[in-house]
């Protein structure tokens, strides 16, 4: 499969050989490649796409591959790619949606080493670290640990103790984060702004979905398709932080929430009778009132005045269509 795209890495900010102690270019090369095309009816086609194109990182040497769940989910065909110039299908073992972490199988032979997880490695602030997309050297950034802190997405989402880089890496979706020892670390979810400081500077950061979530799920993933585990109640709605109010900024399609009638511009103020103020607490207390299939009852200002709003919510798996076996 040909490459679309010609870039590269500005050389002042490429990793180094004399500054590893591993061998860089072995660990650069368990990063592949991945596309994915997704069936145009796909419940997330809309949102995410039908041609996605990111990273995936050779964890075995049977071919298991991990990269970041958006990539894969109710993907048709997969392909991963070598940076030598190789190509094989894949297939989609699964996905978690708490952890946001996909699984995908080579179904043919990389000819790469798999890259060893770094479980049990602390990483801190100011830890050095390399975030690399498939390519190499030229595709991969010579960065550093900024933060670990607690991240919220507005699709449902927290991860409580998420890892921060920068320099930002261009190409984020499924990267490879290898630290000081050569080892896997994170994998690369998105491109976002972080403040840092009295002044509340600004920079752009990459958020890292840390390895360490994977090896309590892995073996469930790899039977299931997900963790053998109920599934978190799932509304269907996007909701942001503005001014320290919750605001739903969107709804999924045929999702709970559209269905029990909240709509955009809604501002949320408690669930039952906790308020909330932040949208990690928001979704951390939807997610304790019970597995999916719950009743999640919401208080909602909308124009002037305040409603009760009654929410069977979901499991968000049945909204998307499941891998075909090759």
């Amino acid at each position: 499969m040909s490459k679309t795209v010609d870039w590269e890495i500005p050389s002042e900010i490429q990793p180094k050989v004399a500054d590893c102690s591993f061998d860089l270019d072995a660990a650069l090369s368990s990063v592949l490649g991945l596309r994915a095309t997704i069936p145009e009816d796909a419940f997330t086609a809309g949102t995410l796409g039908t041609e996605r194109a990111g990273s995936g990182v050779l964890i075995r040497g049977d071919g298991l591959v991990v990269t970041i769940g958006y990539l894969v989910t109710e993907a048709e065909t997969i392909w991963l790619t070598t940076a030598a110039g190789g190509a094989v299908p894949g297939h989609v073992l699964g996905y978690d949606q708490e952890t946001g972490f996909g699984l995908v199988q080579a179904l043919g032979r990389l000819n790469v080493p798999p890259i060893e997880l770094g479980i049990g490695m602390r990483v801190g602030a100011g830890d050095r670290a390399i975030m690399a997309a498939e390519g190499g050297r030229r595709h991969a950034v010579a960065a550093r640990v900024v933060a670990r802190q607690e991240f919220a997405g507005y699709w449902e989402y927290v991860v409580d103790h998420a890892i921060f880089t920068a320099p930002a890496h261009p190409f984020w979706g499924g990267a490879a984060l290898i630290g000081a020892d050569g080892r896997l670390i994170g994998i690369g979810s998105l491109h976002v702004q972080n403040a840092n400081g009295g002044r509340e500077l600004r920079r752009d950061v990459n958020m890292v979905v840390p390895i360490e979530l994977l090896p309590p799920i892995l073996d469930d993933m790899l039977t299931f398709g997900r963790p053998n585990r109920p599934a978190r109640p799932w509304l269907g709605l996007y909701a942001t932080e503005v001014e320290d109010a919750i605001v739903i900024a969107g709804l999924a399609e045929r999702g709970p929430a559209s269905k029990a009638g909240l709509r955009p511009g809604d501002r949320v103020l408690a669930v039952r009778d906790d308020p909330v103020a932040s949208l990690a607490g928001f979704w951390r207390r939807v997610w304790a009132g019970g597995p999916a299939g719950s009743e999640v009852v919401l208080q909602v200002a909308r124009d002037n005045e305040t409603l009760t709003v009654r929410v069977l919510s979901s499991d968000r798996a049945r909204f998307l269509k499941a891998p075909k076996l090759h």
